[in-house]
């Protein structure tokens, strides 16, 4: 068991905030009790469609693709990436973390055979556009870029930008005010 004070402080939230947003998806916890954290985690996976398979496919296994390819951590969450495409002939045909890579020109033909859930965006930004353009045309509905671009899109489909350069600027940004203290004094 797990009281709202105790996700209140792992969280850094109030545990007010911590009922609150529970309430939203229905009675978890009981009063005086807390929560089962069992129970609880499972609602959440269940709250957050983590109880379940997403399929994905990845676009461009460069530098950035690979390293998604080839990332452990994602099966575990429910997460498989059961396609890959790419233009350079030196890496299509190859096998990778299970996956073999196909040549982009086959993107929307294997997708409309085979579709998936989510689409990873990891080519340059010129190619960006016509690679979103591409997956919503085969029904993806959620997407997540990491060209330093941010692509257009229906309404429909949820759109996610990774960009380290503007993450690493807003680190930046905070560690400067973070000096300003010391040099006043």
């Amino acid at each position: 068991m797990v009281s709202s004070m105790g996700l209140a402080r792992i969280s850094r939230v109030t545990p007010a905030q911590i009922r609150k947003d529970l309430s939203y998806f229905g009675r978890f916890g009981k009063q005086g009790r807390g929560y089962n954290v069992g129970q609880l985690l499972e609602e959440l996976w269940r709250i957050l469609g983590l109880n379940r398979r997403w399929r994905i496919a990845l676009v461009g296994v460069g530098k950035v693709g690979r390293a998604i390819l080839e990332y452990g951590g994602f099966d575990s969450q429910g997460f498989q990436v059961v396609q890959a495409f790419d233009v350079d002939h030196q890496i299509v045909g190859q096998k990778l973390a299970s996956v073999t890579i196909r040549h982009a020109s086959e993107l929307e033909q294997r997708l409309r055979e085979d579709p998936v859930d989510i689409g990873i965006v990891a080519v340059p930004a010129v190619e960006a556009q016509a690679v979103v353009d591409a997956l919503v045309r085969c029904g993806v509905k959620a997407i997540l870029n990491y060209a330093p671009l941010c692509p257009r899109r229906p309404a429909h489909v949820e759109l996610r930008q990774i960009d380290p350069v503007l993450a690493l600027q807003s680190m930046t940004f905070h560690l400067k005010a973070l000096e300003q203290p010391a040099k006043r004094r």
